[in-house]
């Protein structure tokens, strides 16, 4: 079975996806937004353009709304770039204000004026895909349905999805929802592997600490939702850069994923993303820089994970455990 659940929806064909987490410099709002944060903007676009990313995520606490308003800048200097791209962002999540505490939030009344406040920063009148971007623990599924559907009626968000959910909680969701959720968002990497974990340790001990959710990766494959990754270059881990904190495991892989690298005439961030790409769900890697040369050198992803080996995935794998499989 061929699994491309965005292509068959007609939503997004880009295998990778730009997050824009980075867009807009610090994440305090004292610090302005220059002229040097939108060209820094335009170059990652450019980057991203040039190896065939056109789908853009962003989420409306991104620098607390500076991210979307130089995407939109952006966009302003290119009108014709709008249709040429998917934009994806995500509301639900309210950011301690010195009185208030960090917290989720999916109500009507939280959702509706997110959305136009981000269709506002980023001089757009639709979003591609509106994400829930934390699992709220009051969220009521009429409710945010009544949204939604306001939402689609209007024009302003032509389709839905989650971040870091659960089968259950998707499923409640789902139970409510006019329009199917198209995507969940979850860090995975070759770093953060218990995505695989939860997997391998079915009937083992070793499953007791398992935190991934159960049954996760094939519910998602058979209800075609989407399996974006944030977080898929590991902070550079594997690719080249150093840490003092680096363990015994990163250290052997980073230099695995450097000798496969070299191996296939590549780069070693090809070959991390390849290994993600390689799963059967094909997984979306979003990858979160704004650095051009590090974008470009994701170009080599889709390639890399055509032809990398089984046994090549499963030694990466290994390396990365730090033990034998069971």
């Amino acid at each position: 079975m061929k699994w491309m659940p965005l292509e068959r929806r007609g939503i997004s064909d880009s295998r990778l996806a730009l997050g824009c987490m980075g867009f807009g410099g610090s994440w305090d709002l004292a610090d302005p937004v220059t002229s040097s944060h939108i060209r820094q903007a335009e170059e990652a676009v450019e980057a991203a353009l040039s190896i065939g990313i056109t789908m853009y995520d962003h989420a409306d606490i991104y620098t607390r709304g500076k991210a979307e308003s130089v995407f939109g800048q952006v966009l302003k200097q290119q009108p014709k770039l709008r249709e040429q791209i998917v934009i994806q962002s995500k509301v639900g999540i309210q950011l301690s204000d010195g009185i208030l505490p960090g917290r989720f939030n999916f109500s009507k009344e939280h959702i509706l004026p997110s959305v136009d406040g981000i269709l506002e920063r980023l001089g757009t009148e639709y979003l591609d895909v509106l994400l829930l971007h934390r699992p709220d623990s009051l969220m009521e599924p009429d409710e945010i349905a009544e949204a939604f559907t306001k939402l689609k009626l209007s024009g302003k968000v032509r389709n839905f999805g989650v971040s870091n959910m659960s089968p259950g909680q998707i499923r409640f969701l789902q139970s409510a929802l006019p329009d199917p959720i198209v995507v969940n968002q979850l860090e995975m990497s070759l770093l953060r592997h218990d995505w695989i974990d939860q997997g391998i340790h079915v009937n083992q001990k070793a499953g007791l600490k398992d935190n991934f959710p159960e049954g996760l990766m094939e519910f998602m494959q058979m209800e075609n939702i989407q399996i974006q990754a944030w977080g898929p270059l590991a902070q550079g881990r594997f690719s080249g850069r150093a840490s003092e904190n680096a363990t015994e495991a990163e250290m052997k892989t980073a230099a695995l994923v450097k000798q496969i690298a070299e191996e296939n005439e590549t780069t070693p961030e090809a070959i991390v993303l390849a290994w993600l790409m390689k799963h059967p769900a094909r997984i979306q890697p979003v990858i979160g820089t704004v650095n051009p040369k590090r974008i470009i050198a994701c170009k080599d992803a889709v390639k890399q994970a055509e032809i990398m080996t089984r046994d090549q995935w499963y030694t990466l794998l290994v390396s990365a455990r730090g033990v034998n499989m069971p």
